[in-house]
């Protein structure tokens, strides 16, 4: 079973503990108001956030419960799926009229005046935009802190770090400050905080989730927009919102069907490769395989087998690609700071490491990287060949103290990056799959941890089929 969580709050209140789509359904059928639950939304951030530090840019009270009593007013449109739902926007994206900082003291004030895609979509489905989700800087590195809003602490131990980019996002879902959440990945920020909280993030296929507006649509192509939930259903709920075509994006396509309705059939099982820590090649920190081990031991409850797997592969290859590929984006997204000289010391380490690095880049070695990609993407492909799922460890070590940036050393071997002790994470990342966090307990320190189940390209309804046949015997429930 779950451990308590240590921070000392109230209990969380009969509506905050409603799933995402259970209140939906509540307000449809006006059995709950829009200011009944965002009342008591609100009430529960005002408890529990000063002590975890996850909603930033919180909206004025009286202007959001306006809203609230706005949406009480009318009827919920046959589109707004999300109706009258408080929902907080990972500080990443651009939300018109309310500030989005990205966690960089350059945009401490920023206003943007258009929102991204997928949040639009959700304005448009009917949810209450009521503040922000904490980030690290750019989102840069799997520790929420900053030097805007400073960090964002472990939903289950304020000592330690809530994981990121996506940190907020998870620590104010597992704590029920929000019913569902929005988040981004590239390396790992939709999955890494939410093994470390408990809950559900999902990384979905690239380019069902329209990125953008963005100067660069043809290029950056890795990083990708997704939902967090407390379970799976939630995430279904919030994915059919975000995902679809756009024609402002390019690379975006139609979504299948509703994800949500998707999952009423029951799983019927397959196949699950555990690549574990690919013979040896990734340091993990110990009790972490254990822990998935585990959780893969009840799959056979839902007919699903599980094969150890060792691909005939250098892993190390793919891995200096990312670095690489992510380098000739993001660090040449960055580049604009770095050259002017009022904004280059506002920039921290990571993100100056990325650009000057960026700078150093040829185009025969981004070329080279994108031939790696796409060897390693076949190599994907020849497993899904054999198998229905992959399943890795979603982080190598446990969530460690929050003043730590980043951790130095894995399993006694020294890391030569801020990011390489997130390595497991760019499997799924070069190959463009779909990759749900699922929960699967918790050290003897009471530390969280989660498994990536990673599917085939577009198979992301599989994925959320098969995660929520796992949520259905996990003895515990998610979030706090």
């Amino acid at each position: 079973m779950r451990p308590e969580t240590k921070h000392a709050v109230p209990p969380a209140g009969d509506i905050c503990r409603l799933s995402a789509v259970e209140l939906a359904g509540a307000i449809r059928r006006k059995k709950l108001s829009v200011r009944e639950v965002t009342t008591a939304f609100l009430d529960r951030i005002e408890a529990v956030n000063p002590l975890v530090n996850a909603i930033v840019s919180l909206r004025d009270r009286g202007d959001i419960l306006r809203e609230a009593d706005a949406a009480d007013a009318r009827q919920a449109g046959a589109t707004e799926t999300l109706f009258g739902l408080p929902i907080a926007i990972k500080d990443l994206a651009s939300t018109t009229g309310l500030r989005t900082s990205f966690g960089s003291p350059i945009f401490a004030d920023f206003v943007p005046q258009e929102d991204d895609f997928f949040v639009e979509r959700i304005r448009n489905a009917g949810a209450i935009i009521i503040g922000k989700t904490n980030v690290p800087e750019f989102g840069l590195g799997s520790n929420t802190y900053n030097n805007v809003f400073g960090p964002t602490l472990n939903a289950f131990d304020p000592a330690l770090t809530a994981g990121g980019s996506s940190g907020g996002a998870a620590v104010a879902l597992a704590l029920d400050m929000v019913p569902v959440a929005d988040g981004s990945d590239f390396g790992g920020s939709l999955r890494n905080p939410a093994g470390w909280n408990n809950v559900y993030g999902f990384r979905p296929s690239q380019g069902l989730v329209p990125a953008g507006p963005d100067l660069e649509v043809f290029h950056a192509q890795m990083g990708i927009e997704g939902p967090m939930g407390r379970n799976v259903a939630d995430m279904a709920l919030l994915l059919d919102v975000q995902a679809g075509y756009h024609p402002r994006a390019p690379l975006s396509y139609e979504k299948p069907g509703s994800f949500l309705e998707g999952l009423a059939p029951p799983s019927t099982g397959g196949r699950i490769a555990w690549l574990g820590d690919l013979g040896g090649h990734l340091p993990i920190e110990a009790g972490i395989l254990d822990l998935c081990q585990a959780a893969l031991g009840r799959f056979a409850d839902q007919s699903f087998a599980v094969e150890p797997l060792l691909p005939d592969f250098d892993f190390e290859a793919p891995w200096q690609a990312f670095v690489t590929l992510r380098q000739a984006s993001s660090g040449c997204a960055l580049k604009v700071h770095y050259d002017d000289p009022s904004r280059r010391g506002l920039l921290k380490p990571e993100a100056i490491w990325e650009i000057e690095n960026a700078m150093r880049l040829t185009a025969p070695q981004i070329r080279a990287a994108s031939v790696v990609r796409t060897s390693w993407h076949r190599m994907l492909l020849s497993i899904f060949e054999r198998f229905d799922l992959i399943a890795l460890p979603t982080a190598q070590v446990f969530p460690f103290e929050v003043g730590l940036h980043w951790p130095c050393e894995v399993a006694g071997r020294s890391m030569d990056s801020y990011h390489r002790w997130m390595q497991v994470s760019a499997f799924a990342t070069l190959g463009g799959c779909p990759a749900v966090n699922v929960p699967v307990g918790f050290d003897g320190r009471g530390r969280p941890m989660g498994m990536q189940l990673i599917g085939r390209p577009r198979g992301d309804l599989a994925v959320l089929r098969a995660a929520a046949a796992y949520e259905a015997i996990l003895p515990w429930q998610a979030g706090a």
